[in-house]
C-alpha cells in the first residue's frame, strides 16, 4: 500500500493566527498517526510562519511512523535535521518568500549543489527526496546526485485533473517509470485531495509515497480529522490493487 504521509503545516498556521497553543501541533501529529497515517511532514519555512524550528524539535519525541522533514537546504535547515535525523529529508527548491512549493529541482543546474548535500545528509542516516518535476532528463539526473527518492510534484496533475484525467496523469506514470528504472524511489505531493488522488494511484506505478497536507486538513474541517484520514487511506487502499 501507498503510504500516507500527513503535511501538519496548516495546523500549525491556525495556531499562529491567534497565538498560544491551540489547536496543539504535537497533539495533532500523534492523533494522525493514532487514526492510520503512516508518517508526519513538516515544512519548516525561514519566517516560520506555520511550522516552527522549536515544533521540529518537539515533534521529533512523539512521532512514531516516519518523520518527513521538506525545505530547502539552508545552513540553518542542515542543522536542525542534523539535531533531529528525521527518516525521511525531502528537499525543495523554495526562495525564502515562496508562499507555497511551486517548481522542482533542476538537477543538471545544481548537480554539484544537491550532490554536497545528500552526501551530509546520508552522513546522518538520513534518507533523500528531491521535489521535482516530471521532465526525463532532471529525473535521470537526479540519480547522479545520489538521491534516494524523488518528490513528484503534482500540482500540474491536480490542476487538469477536472478537464481530462487521463492528460493530467500520463507524464506522473511516465515520469515514475523513468524513475524506477533509474533506481530511485517514487513519492508524490502537492494538490492531491480526495478528489484526484485515487485515480493518481490506480495510474502511477511504483508510487511509494504521498505527502498531504491543504487538501487534507481543510477537509477535516468537515468530516473530521479520524474520518478524513481513513477516507484518504481508502483511496491509497483502492489504488494499489491495479498495481
Amino acid at each position: 500500500m501507498v503510504r500516507l504521509s500527513v503535511n501538519i503545516n496548516k495546523v500549525a498556521t491556525l495556531r499562529n493566527a491567534r497565538g498560544g497553543n491551540i489547536p496543539d501541533v504535537v497533539r495533532a501529529a500523534v492523533d494522525c498517526e493514532h487514526f492510520g497515517a503512516q508518517g508526519i511532514t513538516v515544512h519548516p519555512r525561514p519566517d516560520e510562519r506555520h511550522i516552527r524550528y522549536q515544533d521540529v524539535l518537539d515533534l521529533r519525541p512523539v512521532v512514531s511512523t516516519e518523520f518527513n522533514i521538506e525545505g530547502y537546504p539552508s545552513r540553518k535547515f542542515l542543522d536542525l535535521v542534523s539535531k533531529v535525523k528525521p527518516e525521511q529529508v525531502t528537499l525543495v527548491p523554495d526562495p525564502p518568500n515562496a508562499l507555497t512549493s511551486n517548481a522542482g529541482w533542476n538537477t543538471i543546474r545544481h548537480r554539484d549543489f544537491l550532490t554536497e548535500v545528500i552526501a551530509e545528509l546520508k552522513a546522518y542516516g538520513i534518507r533523500t527526496s528531491i521535489f521535482i518535476e516530471t521532465d526525463p532528463e532532471l529525473i535521470e539526473r537526479a540519480a547522479d546526485v545520489k538521491t534516494d527518492r524523488v518528490e513528484l510534484y503534482t500540482e500540474p496533475y491536480a490542476a487538469m485533473f477536472p478537464s481530462d484525467h487521463k492528460a493530467a496523469v500520463t507524464p506522473f506514470a511516465q515520469a515514475a517509470e523513468v524513475a524506477h528504472a533509474a533506481g530511485l524511489g517514487v513519492n508524490a505531493g502537492h494538490d492531491l485531495s480526495l478528489e484526484n488522488l485515487r485515480y493518481f494511484v490506480e495510474n502511477v506505478p511504483h508510487l511509494l509515497e504521498v505527502s498531504i497536507g491543504h487538501a487534507l486538513i481543510s477537509d477535516a474541517l468537515y468530516f473530521g480529522l479520524q474520518n478524513t484520514i481513513q477516507l484518504y487511506l481508502r483511496c491509497l487502499d483502492g489504488g494499489r490493487k491495479k498495481w
